[in-house]
């Protein structure tokens, strides 16, 4: 199975900028996009609500880059480079592709906001829903049993 915009020619500073201009067409009044070494960061406030979208960015001495697919020879670092870039432009399209189709959706009535942006909603203390929820989903399935509302009540 082929993965989505794995050969695009669309650089990634076209997708943050197409990814800006989806989310003011659709109602955002604050954007923000940062990066580091291994992951790129989009955020946004809509509808109420702050927004963080983290991007893992592929390593770019891993051998998926630096081998060729299939003979494992070595590649130059021009290729190596080239090869990476393209990674990081198909996970630009993608999230693009994402955004745009949660917010659509969301336009049609299909769901709301806070149904499809959940995971990605910052709390107050600066984790998104996800990050919080993600180990306590784990221990009521460990358990059978629900966590508690407040978890950090006793």
């Amino acid at each position: 199975m082929s993965r989505y915009a794995e050969n695009t020619s669309v650089s990634v500073e076209k997708s943050k900028a197409e990814i800006e201009r989806i989310l003011q067409r659709y109602g955002a009044d604050q954007f923000i996009s940062g990066w580091d070494q291994e992951t790129a960061y989009i955020g946004f406030r809509m509808a109420a609500r702050m927004v963080k979208f983290t991007l893992p960015l592929p390593p770019k001495d891993s051998d998926e880059f630096s081998k060729t697919p299939g003979r494992r020879t070595k590649r130059s670092p021009d290729k190596a480079l080239a090869a990476w870039e393209q990674a990081c432009r198909q996970k630009w399209r993608a999230l693009a592709l994402v955004i745009k189709a949660k917010l659509e959706a969301v336009e049609a009535g299909i769901t709301q906001f806070e149904d499809e942006f959940l995971a990605h909603i910052l709390l107050p203390n600066g984790q998104t829903a996800g990050e919080f929820l993600r180990p306590q989903i784990d221990i009521a399935y460990e358990t059978k049993a629900m966590p508690k509302l407040l978890p950090w009540i006793a």
